[in-house]
C-alpha cells in the first residue's frame, strides 16, 4: 500500500519525479529502479536536444539536410571521456617512460633491461629481429637465447635465458682495451667505436659472459654467385651509417662488436628490436633512475637475479626468476 509520497532529483536538477515509497522506505529494487529510470530519461532528453536543434532525425544521422546536430560537449562528456587512469599497454608505458628520459641530461639516464623467464618461450624472436635491426653476419650474435635442460627423465622442462650484453657498471672489457676503443657512455652503455677499434680482440676474451663476437667480413651467401641486396644494406650503430660490400674491409669489418640496446633506435624515442618483438612480452627496457618507471618497479621485484653477481660487474640486465 502506498502511504506517502517522495521527490528525488539529482545532482545537476534535471527534473523531478515524483517516486512511491513502499511501506514508508525505500527498497533497494525501488532504488535501483529509480536510477534505471534517470539513465533512461536521460538520454531521452539528450535525444530529443539532438533531434530538434539539428531539425530531425535526417539532420541527426547525416541525411537529407547539410546541418549538423549541435549539442554541447559538457553535456556529454561523461560519455566521451573515460577514466584518466586506465591501465595502458606495457610497450605504451616504457615509450612514456622513454620519453621522460630523454628530456634529462644523459648523464642522468641509467638504461637498463628486465627480462622475465617465465615469461620466455624460447621463440628468438629477439634474435631474429636483432639481426634483422643491425644487419648482423654470419657469426655475429648480439642476443642469443640459451637453452637448458632441466630435470630428469620423466620430470624434464627446458629453460631459455635471452643474453644481450650486461652493459655491466663495472666492464671487465673497457680496461684490456690497448686504444680505449670500448668504453662506458654516461648513460651506462658500454660502446664500441668501430673508428678506432683494431680488432685485437681483448675485449672478447675479458668479457665474462660472452657478450662479444668479432666481425671477420662474411656474407652468407658468399659461396653463391651473386650476394644478395639485404646482405649489402648498411646498418645504423651508434648512429652513424656503417656500408657493408665484398671485398672491402671498412668498419665493422674486423672489429669486435656487441649489443648495445639498440642506441640509434632509443636516442630517436624507439625502444630497442628486442623489446618490441618479443612474443611473450618478456623483455623491458627503460631508466632506471626513474622512479616511475616499469623498469624501476620491476628490479625491486624479490625475484630479480644477476648473471655472475659474485664477479662484481654489475650488470645491468636483470632477470625474473
Amino acid at each position: 500500500m502506498i502511504v506517502d509520497d517522495h521527490r528525488v532529483s539529482d545532482d545537476s536538477s534535471r527534473s523531478r519525479r515524483s517516486l512511491p515509497v513502499l511501506n514508508g522506505a525505500h527498497t533497494p529494487e525501488s532504488a535501483h529502479r529509480g536510477a534505471l529510470a534517470d539513465v533512461s530519461d536521460d538520454r531521452r532528453a539528450f535525444l530529443r536536444r539532438a533531434v530538434l536543434g539539428a531539425g530531425g532525425l535526417a539532420a541527426l544521422f547525416g541525411t537529407g539536410s547539410a546541418v549538423a546536430a549541435e549539442v554541447p560537449r559538457v553535456e556529454v562528456a561523461s560519455l566521451l571521456d573515460g577514466p584518466e587512469d586506465l591501465p595502458v599497454n606495457h610497450l605504451d608505458r616504457m615509450l612514456l617512460d622513454l620519453e621522460r628520459a630523454l628530456a634529462k641530461p644523459v648523464e642522468q639516464r641509467k638504461w637498463v633491461m628486465v627480462i622475465d623467464l617465465q615469461k620466455c618461450t624460447g621463440c628468438k624472436s629477439c634474435t631474429v629481429s636483432c639481426v634483422a635491426e643491425n644487419n648482423l653476419p654470419p657469426g655475429v650474435v648480439y642476443r642469443p637465447v640459451i637453452e637448458e635442460e632441466i630435470g630428469e627423465f620423466p620430470d624434464v622442462r627446458k629453460r631459455f635465458t635471452p643474453r644481450p650484453c650486461m652493459q655491466c657498471e663495472n666492464p671487465p672489457c673497457t680496461p684490456v682495451c690497448p686504444v680505449s676503443a670500448t668504453y662506458k657512455r654516461p648513460d651506462g652503455i658500454v660502446a664500441i667505436d668501430y673508428d678506432v677499434c683494431i680488432g685485437c680482440r681483448y675485449c672478447i676474451a675479458a668479457c665474462p659472459y660472452n657478450a662479444r663476437t668479432a666481425d671477420f667480413g662474411d656474407f652468407y651467401n658468399q659461396d653463391s654467385p651473386e650476394i644478395m641486396d639485404y646482405e649489402t644494406r648498411p646498418n645504423f650503430e651508434y648512429g652513424k651509417e656503417w656500408q657493408r660490400e665484398p671485398g672491402r674491409g671498412d668498419s665493422p669489418i674486423g672489429n669486435a662488436r656487441k649489443c648495445h640496446f639498440c642506441l640509434h633506435r632509443i636516442e630517436n624515442g624507439i625502444l630497442p628490436a628486442c623489446v618490441t618483438t618479443c612474443l611473450g612480452a618478456a623483455t623491458y627496457f627503460g631508466d632506471y633512475n626513474d622512479e616511475k618507471s616499469l623498469v624501476h618497479s620491476l628490479v625491486g621485484s624479490t625475484r630479480v637475479m644477476r648473471l655472475k653477481e659474485e664477479l662484481g660487474t654489475e650488470p645491468k640486465v636483470y632477470y625474473l626468476v
